[in-house]
Order: C-alpha cells, then sequence, then structure tokens
C-alpha cells in the first residue's frame, strides 16, 4: 500500500485547477462536492456523443443504453448488492417519497413505523406523513446535549412487534456522529421490521458495503458523492417484491424500475460510472491489484477516512479551546464524519460571510435539520455555522480554515 498521495487525488478533480477556486477552500462539501474528471468526461461524452433514447438500434442509443447499465453494474457491485436492486432518481428526496408511497399502500392496519429526529427532512417528513394515513408513527429521540441516537432507546419503540419499519440515519449532517448501522439493523430484523439507513451524509467518505450492513434500502446522493446530481436507491429483493409497483403498470420488472416512476437522467445516470471509475483509480494508484470490486471500494473508503480523520484532529484541537463556537457532535476524530456544526456565539450568517471573505467556502443554515437542531435546543431559524470536508481537503486548507477561524474570533 502507498501513503495517501493527495497530489494524485487532487489532480482527479478540475475544480482544483480551475481559476474560480483560485484562493478559495470548498468547506461546503456536506451540501454538494466537487465533480471527479471521470464523471465530467463520461457526462460530456453522452451528451455529444449518445443524445437519443437508450436501448434502441442505431448504435448510440446501444452505446448509451450500455453506459446507463454499466453505472447500475458496477456501483452496485462496490456496494455489495445485486445489480438490479440499485436505481437512480432525481434526489434522494424524491427517492425517499416514492419508497414512502410504496410502504403507506403496502402496510396493514395497526402498523407501526419508527423516525428518528437526528435526520435530514427528506428521511423524515415523508415517513412522518404517513401518520395522516393511519399509521402509527414512533419518534426515536437524540439525547439533547448531545445529538446522540442511543440505540438503547430504540428497544422500546420495538417491543410489542407492531414495528414494520425503521429508518434512520448512517450519520446526521449537523451531528456527525456515525450511528452503529449493522447493529441498529439488526436489531429491527429481530423485531420483524425492515431498516431504511440514509446514508447522504455518509457515502462521500467512502461506499459502504450495503451488503454486510445488512440494510433492506440504502440511500445516498451521487452529486454528494462526487459525481452528477441523482439520487441512488439501494432496495433489498426481499423488500423490493413486497412492496407494490410504483412505476407505469408495464415497468414492475426488472426490480430496479418499480419504484422509479419518472424517466431518470440518462445522461446522468450514465455519468455515475464515473464514481467507479474514480473509485478504482484511487485503488490502482495506492494499493495492490485486487479483482474484487467490493473490496476495491472497502480499501478506498479505509484510506479516505484515515485521511479525513487525520485531517480533523487539529481542527477539533482547535475548536476544543473555542467556547465560544458550541461544536455538536463527538469531540475526536473517531467515530465521526468531518462534518461540522458549530453554533456560534456570533450570527452563523454574518460569521460564515466573514470566512468567505477570507477564502472560506461555508455556509451557515438549518440545512434541512430542524428536527436535530430544535432537540438540541438551537433556534433552527438562527441555525449553525457548518465546516464539512472530504479526503481531498489539503491540510494547507484545514490551517488556513483555523487562521480565518481566528481572525473572525472578535465577531
Amino acid at each position: 500500500m502507498r501513503p495517501f498521495d493527495l497530489a494524485f487525488v487532487r489532480a482527479q478533480f478540475p475544480a482544483f485547477s480551475d481559476p474560480a477556486w483560485a484562493g478559495l477552500a470548498h468547506f461546503e462539501n456536506a451540501g454538494g462536492s466537487h465533480v471527479c474528471a471521470q464523471v465530467i468526461d463520461r457526462l460530456t461524452r453522452f451528451y455529444t456523443a449518445r443524445k437519443i433514447q437508450p436501448y434502441g438500434p442505431a448504435a448510440p442509443s446501444q452505446a448509451g443504453g450500455a453506459e446507463m447499465d454499466e453505472a447500475r453494474a458496477r456501483l452496485a457491485a462496490m456496494l455489495g448488492v445485486e445489480t438490479d436492486e440499485l436505481s437512480f432518481g432525481p434526489s434522494s428526496t424524491a427517492n425517499t417519497y416514492v419508497l414512502a408511497q410504496a410502504f403507506l399502500r403496502g402496510l396493514e392496519p395497526g402498523a407501526a413505523v419508527v423516525v428518528s429526529d437526528q435526520d435530514h427532512e427528506a428521511n423524515s417528513g415523508p415517513w412522518r406523513r404517513m401518520e395522516y394515513e393511519g399509521i402509527d408513527l414512533r419518534e426515536w429521540s437524540v439525547d439533547p446535549a448531545t445529538g446522540h441516537l442511543d440505540p438503547a432507546d430504540l428497544a422500546p419503540l420495538l417491543a410489542d412487534g407492531r414495528v414494520r419499519l425503521v429508518c434512520f440515519p448512517q450519520c446526521s449532517n449537523v451531528v456527525g456522529e456515525v450511528n452503529p448501522v449493522a447493529q441498529i439493523v439488526a436489531m429491527a430484523h429481530e423485531a420483524g421490521a425492515f431498516a431504511c439507513v440514509d446514508g447522504v451524509s455518509h457515502a462521500p467518505h467512502g461506499l459502504p458495503d450495503v451488503g454486510a450492513l445488512g440494510a433492506d434500502v440504502y440511500l445516498f446522493s451521487a452529486y454528494k458523492t462526487w459525481g452528477p446530481h441523482q439520487g441512488v436507491m439501494v432496495i433489498r429483493r426481499e423488500l423490493g417484491a413486497k412492496l407494490p409497483n410504483q412505476a407505469h403498470w408495464f415497468n414492475d420488472r426488472p426490480l430496479y424500475k418499480r419504484f422509479t416512476p419518472a424517466g431518470p437522467d440518462h445522461a446522468q445516470v450514465a455519468a455515475a460510472a464515473g464514481i467507479a471509475d474514480y473509485i478504482d483509480a484511487l485503488h490502482a494508484h495506492h494499493f495492490a491489484p485486487e479483482p474484487d470490486p467490493r473490496r476495491r471500494a472497502a480499501a478506498v473508503a479505509g484510506l479516505m477516512q484515515a485521511q479525513e480523520r487525520t485531517l480533523m484532529a487539529p481542527l477539533l484541537d482547535y475548536l476544543a479551546g473555542r467556547p465560544d463556537l458550541r461544536l455538536l457532535g463527538p469531540a475526536r476524530p473517531e467515530g465521526r464524519a468531518p462534518t461540522l456544526a458549530l453554533v456560534p456565539q456570533a450570527d452563523p450568517q454574518a460569521l460564515a460571510a466573514a470566512l468567505a471573505a477570507r477564502g472560506i467556502a461555508c455556509a451557515a443554515s438549518d440545512f434541512y435539520a430542524r428536527r436535530p437542531l430544535e432537540a438540541m435546543g438551537i433556534d433552527p431559524a438562527r441555525g449553525v455555522l457548518r465546516l464539512s470536508f472530504l479526503h481531498y481537503t489539503s491540510p494547507a486548507e484545514i490551517d488556513a480554515l483555523i487562521a480565518a477561524l481566528e481572525a473572525t474570533r472578535r465577531l
């Protein structure tokens, strides 16, 4: 194994050499990452050489359909699931909404659904609306002091055997703590429920082995994972076969069409194969050859996360000495993602603007996480300052962020 090669990694992203980003460090990756060259190249090729309805007899049509199939097959293999268990949609929000409609029709009277208040609203609102249709909605609540989602608090919600679905995030987009997904999924299964995992805030830090996690549904956003603006949804076959078809009546097969009621963006689906290209490029550069795509993805995920922990350490150390900046979630790199939400004594919007003036691109908002913020006593209207980065962030950019935070201390 070769040590993490930051120069090689950053060379895969055209943004780092574009004048628009000169002197500006990207610290709002949780809202959308830079896009790797492999995705951009595939997207450009599709729009220039494949832009015709796919799967027809003409050569460009055949090539376009093949590239769409390639994206689904390669990403599914890296996630440890079957090809037909992976589908694309316009966003994770839209995918979750469609899935909720399927569950609403498929649940029996008296069934219960568990949601957490640690979620982004995309994996909370669609499920909560089911309460209007007679579903028993049960909330799994965070610790108001820390934002921690304790599996011990889930157990009583499952005790009567009426829960059919448990929805929770792998990682909150404001708390940053990584939840023990396999443990929670096992608890849900033991109680006779399916498990839906929102992976939007975790997948950018390395694609997970969904098969090993055991999740029945896993959702993430490709545009936050170095790719095009698409939502990626895994629905395992056992669950997919039970849920009613949400597509045209004649599109109930194959499985990946059942939960895609609208036609996907063909070019962006095809370009999503560039995510797999990028992972393979990092693996080839840092590791010995490995034929198994799941093992390649796992090795690259480990590489990314180790680098991110290294980057987080000095920033977390600095924040520990800033009592005027309340950090949400764990104070150490272990067990958290590099998505750091801060509650400043100063106005969050003013602080974000001051940081931008010093070359730090970040944002202040509720980030559609109003429920967890309210649960922790934070006014969503005021919001938080969020600093989020990825493996491609440089130590120099972390230093620049710390210097900018220090320079704005008196705001």
